[in-house]
């Protein structure tokens, strides 16, 4: 089942193509591959990233959107991504960056192509234990901008996980929380009532 990909603000992907056109954009980026690569650079496949910045021992909290992402493909696999973030004036051009992150979001990205049921991609970030996951929404009619995992929806973590959560192995939301809830309050579960 194709997945539904939510078309990125208008702006947001204005200031990528503006410094994909940029030289100076391009030769002050820290993406050697990107400098480097042969052909056109492509920005495709928006993904809303979110950010959770709390996990509590009720479940998650609601997500706030901090920006869009762009993989930037030349040839046949992406090279980079680009970020853009939501100022007081408008969507902005954050940054080019590669590394693993990039090649971990096309893989999982193809992997969620051949799940039967249709979601909607995001990406959502979890400061407080370094992880960064495909999240796959299953309202494909949702705003991308806003909301938080429902316990159906699936998360992907990417590679690299941290210690002890496999990358690219898909879990429901209602089963991967407790997990990463006892890892990011572990003090606060232990604590003893007075």
């Amino acid at each position: 089942m194709p997945l539904h990909v939510s078309p990125a603000p208008a702006p947001a992907l204005r200031t990528v193509l503006t410094a994909l056109g940029s030289p100076t954009a391009l030769r002050e980026a820290r993406t050697p591959s990107l400098r480097n690569a042969q052909g056109p650079a492509t920005p495709e496949l928006p993904l809303p990233v979110h950010v959770l910045d709390r996990i509590t021992a009720e479940g998650v909290s609601a997500t706030r959107l901090t920006g869009w992402r762009f993989l930037i493909r030349c040839g046949d696999h992406a090279v980079a991504a680009a970020e853009t973030m939501l100022t007081p004036d408008g969507w902005a051009f954050s940054h080019f960056f590669e590394g693993p992150y990039v090649t971990s979001t096309e893989r999982a990205l193809r992997q969620a192509e051949s799940v039967p049921q249709p979601y909607q991609p995001r990406l959502l970030s979890l400061p407080s234990l370094y992880m960064l996951t495909l999240w796959l929404h299953g309202d494909c009619t949702a705003d991308a901008g806003t909301g938080h995992p429902a316990p159906g929806d699936l998360l992907v973590p990417l590679a690299p996980a941290p210690p002890g959560i496999a990358a690219h192995r898909p879990h429901r939301v209602a089963d991967l929380i407790p997990v990463l809830t006892n890892r990011a309050t572990p003090s606060r579960l232990l604590r003893p009532t007075a």
